[in-house]
């Protein structure tokens, strides 16, 4: 019996469309860059970015050689692909993997820089989603976590307001709704610790994510604002979104040079060639599950029958 945790999944959503696309949400897509730009080494070999969806913020990532662009759902994954000419650089080598994060496909030690934005509130199981990726870690580098915080001030207000059953201020994560969850930031901290990771630098980020707002006040100038506050973070934590970035764990090795993914059910690593061909499908020696790889994306969801 499978007891992976269940998975949540925008499979053929219109989350591009619905949420960020002429939604009114470029102040909160500013803010985050300025932050994952702080938090972030601008250059380096090997990058994955945890929950990638349409590739909204892969443009970030040109300073490195080789950029995974990790989702549960192929078909985001295809609305990233589909803009790769705006995202190529010449030195970038952009790499689409669709899979499970309980379940990284990825050999040991493989990733020099780590990020992940707007997509723990979805993870049931954050000490296994930690695990993963203190295992696909390579020691020496970075991890960069965005979360959502239950400990923000309009949650301390609807709590003292009686407008809320549950407290901002307890440690353990609370699901307002099904498969979305909201972290306190020391609990956050005790479990990036327990993985292995050391935790670092802490921004606070979105101070002004109010209708109001952002129909008021020029959005040059809530991005001005915010970046200014982000620091605060050192201090205290009450904004909806917080930025953190931990340095990888020191135990482990880095991945063998030419070494890449592996079987996700048994972690034997895979024989393949990077970039991939169009079609083709990845063996495990080991269990021998097959792995599809079509138009240029790497599907470790489901084995091939």
């Amino acid at each position: 019996m499978d007891d992976t945790p269940p998975v949540c999944d925008y499979e053929g959503s219109d989350y591009r469309t619905r949420f960020w696309e002429g939604q009114g949400r470029s102040y909160e897509d500013q803010v985050e860059r300025v932050a994952l730009r702080r938090l972030m080494p601008p250059a380096g070999q090997t990058l994955i970015e945890i929950g990638a969806g349409f590739g909204r913020l892969a443009d970030e990532y040109r300073g490195y050689r080789q950029v995974v662009l990790f989702d549960y759902s192929r078909s985001l994954l295809r609305e990233a692909q589909a803009q790769l000419p705006q995202l190529a650089a010449p030195d970038t080598q952009f790499i689409f993997v669709a899979g499970n994060w309980y379940k990284m496909p990825f050999v040991a030690g493989l990733f020099d820089t780590m990020v992940q934005v707007r997509t723990l509130h979805h993870a049931a199981d954050v000490p296994a989603l930690m695990q993963q990726l203190a295992r696909i870690a390579r020691p020496g580098g970075r991890y960069v976590l965005e979360f959502a915080n239950k400990q923000n001030l309009k949650a301390i207000l609807r709590y003292s307001l009686r407008r809320q059953d549950w407290s901002p201020f307890a440690p353990e994560p609370v699901e307002f709704t099904a498969l979305n969850f909201d972290f306190h930031p020391h609990w956050i901290r005790q479990q990036l610790q327990q993985a292995g990771f050391h935790p670092g630098r802490v921004l606070s980020v979105s101070h002004f994510r109010l209708g109001v707002l952002k129909k008021a006040v020029p959005n040059g100038w809530l991005v001005w604002a915010d970046s200014l506050l982000q620091a605060t973070g050192g201090w205290w934590q009450l904004t909806p979104s917080i930025f953190t970035a931990s340095a990888h764990p020191e135990a482990g090795e880095s991945a063998r040079p030419g070494s890449f993914f592996a079987c996700p059910e048994c972690g034997t690593p895979l024989s393949h060639i990077l970039p991939g061909p169009q079609n083709t499908r990845l063996t495990c020696s080991a269990c021998e599950l097959q792995w599809g790889v079509t138009d240029g994306l790497y599907d470790f969801k489901e084995p091939l029958k």
